[in-house]
C-alpha cells in the first residue's frame, strides 16, 4: 500500500502540519488503520478510497478517529491531484462530517468546511488553574477556544498537558488578534495523544468564525504560531468556513501491509 507524507498549510517541507495519506484499494479493519496511525506517530493519518466520482475519507489520530481534519484533507487532495488524477481540479470527499469539496487553484487548495457554533462559557477558577492563566474570553464547541491579549503570549505559552487533558472540549486552542496576520493561534490535543497540533484546520472552523465576528470581516489570514508555523487563508460564509493553503511533499513509501 502506498503512503505519502505531506506538509500542509506551507509551501516548504519541515513547516506546516505533516499528515500521512494512504490511498486504499479497499477498506481495511479499523484496528489496522489505528495501528498504522500509531506507527506513523503524526497528528493525523488520512485514509481514502475512490467511490465512483468521489472519495471516501477518514482521519485517525494516535488517540482514535476524529470527525474533521483540515490539514489531512488538504494533504489528501494534494496527493490525488499530483499522483492519481492530475487532470482534476475538484475533489469531493464523503466523510462523517458530510460531503467536503476541495478545489485546486494553482498552488492552493480551497476547502469548504462546516463552521462550529461557539457558545461563550464562564471563566472558572478550575479553568484558570488548568490553563495556568486567566483568558480574556472562553468559547466552547467541539473544542475549547481561549482568547488572550497578545500574540507573544500565544507563541510562548507552555501548557501543562496533564491538566489540559481534563478540560472540556476535544482540543484546546489559544488565540489572539495578530498584527501582520488577522489572528494567531496554537492548538493542543492531549486527549488524542497529540501534544500540539502544528497547524489545525478544523480548529480554524472555530477560530475563524470567532475572529470574523470580532473584526467584522469575512476574509482572514491566520497564522499558527507553533514551532513549525503555518498560514491559513480563511473565508467565513454563514455556517461554512472556506480554508485555503498550500502543501509540500515530504516522502513516499510502500507499506508492507
Amino acid at each position: 500500500m502506498k503512503q505519502y507524507v505531506v506538509d500542509a498549510f506551507t509551501k516548504e517541507i519541515f513547516k506546516g502540519n505533516p499528515a500521512a495519506v494512504c490511498v486504499l484499494d479497499e477498506w481495511l479493519p479499523d484496528n489496522l488503520l489505528q495501528d498504522i496511525t500509531k506507527e506513523n506517530n503524526l497528528s493525523e493519518t488520512a485514509f481514502t478510497l475512490k467511490n465512483k466520482e468521489s472519495y471516501q475519507l477518514r482521519w485517525f489520530t494516535p488517540g482514535g478517529e476524529i470527525d474533521l481534519c483540515g490539514h489531512a484533507t488538504l494533504a489528501t487532495a494534494f496527493v490525488l491531484a499530483n499522483f492519481y488524477e492530475p487532470e482534476k481540479e475538484t475533489f469531493v470527499f464523503e466523510t462523517i462530517s458530510g460531503q467536503l469539496i476541495v478545489n485546486k487553484k494553482e498552488t492552493m487548495y480551497e476547502m469548504d468546511f462546516p463552521a462550529y457554533q461557539l457558545e461563550k462559557v464562564s471563566v472558572t477558577n478550575e479553568l484558570i488553574d488548568a490553563l495556568g492563566f486567566r483568558p480574556e474570553e472562553v468559547y466552547q464547541a467541539r473544542d475549547l477556544v481561549c482568547v488572550v491579549k497578545d500574540k507573544e503570549f500565544v507563541r510562548d505559552y507552555q501548557p501543562d498537558l496533564s491538566k489540559i487533558v481534563e478540560l472540556e472540549g476535544l482540543l484546546l486552542h489559544i488565540t489572539a488578534q495578530g498584527r501582520e496576520y488577522d489572528c494567531v493561534s496554537r492548538s493542543f490535543a492531549p486527549k488524542l495523544n497529540v501534544a500540539e497540533d502544528p497547524v489545525c484546520g478544523s480548529g480554524h472552523c472555530h477560530i475563524a468564525p470567532l475572529w470574523a465576528e470580532k473584526l467584522k470581516k469575512n476574509h482572514l489570514v491566520a497564522f499558527q504560531s507553533s514551532k513549525r508555523t503555518g498560514i491559513l487563508h480563511c473565508e467565513v460564509l454563514a455556517d461554512r468556513v472556506v480554508l485555503k493553503g498550500e502543501a509540500a511533499l515530504y516522502s513516499t513509501c510502500e507499506l508492507n501491509i
